[in-house]
């Protein structure tokens, strides 16, 4: 962990002041705050390709959305406007269809499968899809599991989810996924959810473990299950049009730094759930690990029914679920 914290703080420092004096200077955009693992991941790649090309490309990183939110950034990334952006599959659906099946829950069994299958043979199908999209996946990234909480009891089994009001992100694969399990979904905003919970209006939500935390969630909704329904990968993706503008020896560059960058990123992240599960169980929070997940998989059916409707999507779909 120190090697990981000292890298880190090794990145920031390497880029402060250092965009003036380069020939190259590249914008790179995330909605998170600053020192978050997305965050200090393009950081530390920053730092590499500075020390790489002896200071003749910059990459300056741009964190709570000051360049926008994450689907206006994709945007201005596509054109050009900006020349990378971290953000999540989820959104990436409307462009790059292949990222809706990802967000499909229980596909991944674990957060190590869905590394298995992203850094593997599946991962660069995937890298490919988002060049239609004038789009150039660099990395992949962490962006942890999602499980549910609420404030009325502990999650042990299907049963004990029905009836229950969930909030969910506006998704369509969301929604369906809660009916299916006999819970009804409300979709609102994310600053929504702590008074929603506290009030009444919903039972509960589904987060990860450093979300949970730093919501304040933890403090309104006790029981916590740790069901994983939903594990969706972040990317580092670079326009298109920027890329193209780089030489061949920097590209390789570029795109190495990205993989390494995804290393420290993933150790952050881990890092990170584990010090809001520490805070979350000692602030009093039930955590449920003890779950058969058999049903709640076998209750998706329905689910996988409606949304992999085509044989390459459901050949996709049975090879990451081969992936070990």
């Amino acid at each position: 962990m120190k090697t990981t914290l000292t890298t880190a703080l090794l990145a920031s420092t390497l880029l402060a002041g250092a965009a003036s004096a380069c020939e190259i200077t590249l914008r790179s955009s995330d909605t998170h705050p600053d020192g978050y693992p997305t965050v200090e991941g393009v950081k530390a790649m920053a730092a590499e390709v500075l020390e790489r090309t002896d200071g003749r490309i910059c990459i300056e990183v741009f964190p709570s959305s000051q360049l926008g939110e994450e689907k206006d950034t994709i945007e201005q990334t596509q054109f050009g406007v900006i020349d990378m952006v971290r953000a999540s599959f989820g959104s990436f659906n409307d462009i790059v269809p292949v990222t809706q099946l990802m967000s499909l829950p229980y596909l991944f069994t674990s957060v190590d499968h869905s590394h298995a299958v992203l850094d593997g043979p599946i991962g660069e199908e995937i890298a490919a899809d988002f060049e239609v999209a004038d789009l150039v996946a660099l990395a992949w990234y962490d962006g942890g599991a999602r499980s549910f909480y609420n404030s009325e009891r502990p999650i042990t089994s299907i049963e004990d989810l029905a009836g229950m009001k969930f909030r969910v992100m506006q998704n369509d694969v969301f929604v369906d996924m809660m009916d299916a399990l006999g819970a009804n979904a409300t979709p609102m905003p994310y600053g929504e959810v702590y008074s929603s919970i506290q009030t009444g209006v919903i039972d509960g939500a589904e987060n990860n473990f450093p979300s949970y935390d730093s919501s304040g969630h933890a403090e309104v909704a006790k029981y916590f299950t740790l069901d994983e329904h939903l594990i969706v990968p972040e990317l580092v993706a670079m326009s298109r049009s920027s890329w193209d503008n780089l030489s061949s020896e920097d590209q390789t560059v570029l795109r190495e730094a990205a993989q390494n960058s995804s290393v420290l990123q993933r150790e952050l992240w881990a890092a990170q759930e584990a010090a809001s599960l520490e805070k979350v169980t000692a602030a009093g929070s039930e955590v449920i690990t003890d779950i058969d997940k058999t049903p709640f998989i076998e209750a998706m059916a329905p689910v996988y029914q409606k949304y992999v409707t085509t044989p390459e999507a459901q050949d996709l779909v049975a090879r990451i679920r081969a992936t070990e």
